[in-house]
């Protein structure tokens, strides 16, 4: 009889297979880590590495998905309003996320990477607006969602670029008050 995917023998293996693979990509590129390597690292066979995940593609996926639930720790945004600090904190887990990555798995992946944080974000967000507007869902309310998750990732991006001179709160913050009032242009007529 085949196990559940939520068996706990089956997790913990899960787990095994995405820590080897992490132990991995900090000593080789993703590009050089196997299905070999991952299977000898994490002490199991090919079938079990297939039976969690379908490629080594869809296994970094995971992982990243994995650790940057992690750092946002979703719960706790999703349970608060949308703020100042709410803004300040998500920036802030995303840049974390990124400094934790090694440059050995970043290089050559970063449509993926970007696509998960800023998918993950969305979701996050489009809660936090759906909560606070108290609306069925509402396409609006989605275009927002993804308009902010698209800005803080932005943001990290900016924030790297220009060499992490500032801290990161301190480089969020001064965009917080546009972010949340919205941007009121005068017209000189």
């Amino acid at each position: 009889m085949p196990q559940s995917k939520t068996d706990p023998r089956v997790q913990r293996t899960r787990k095994l297979i995405m820590d080897s693979f992490i132990e991995l990509s900090g000593k080789k590129e993703f590009k050089d880590i196997t299905v070999k390597d991952i299977t000898t690292e994490a002490m199991i066979n090919r079938a079990t590495f297939y039976y969690h995940f379908e490629d080594i593609y869809d296994l970094l996926e995971k992982v990243l998905s994995e650790v940057l639930m992690i750092n946002l720790d979703v719960e706790i945004f999703e349970e608060n309003e949308l703020n100042e600090e709410t803004i300040v904190s998500m920036f802030i887990s995303i840049t974390n996320f990124q400094k934790s990555l090694s440059n050995r798995c970043y290089r050559g992946y970063e449509d993926t990477i970007a696509r998960i944080i800023r998918e993950q974000l969305e979701v996050i967000l489009y809660r936090m607006l759906l909560k606070r507007n108290a609306k069925e869902e509402d396409e609006s309310l989605k275009i927002t969602a993804v308009m902010l998750s698209w800005g803080i990732y932005g943001v990290s991006l900016e924030w790297r670029r220009k060499g992490l001179e500032v801290p990161e709160e301190e480089f969020i913050k001064s965009a917080v008050p546009y972010i949340l009032s919205g941007i009121h242009f005068n017209s000189k007529d």
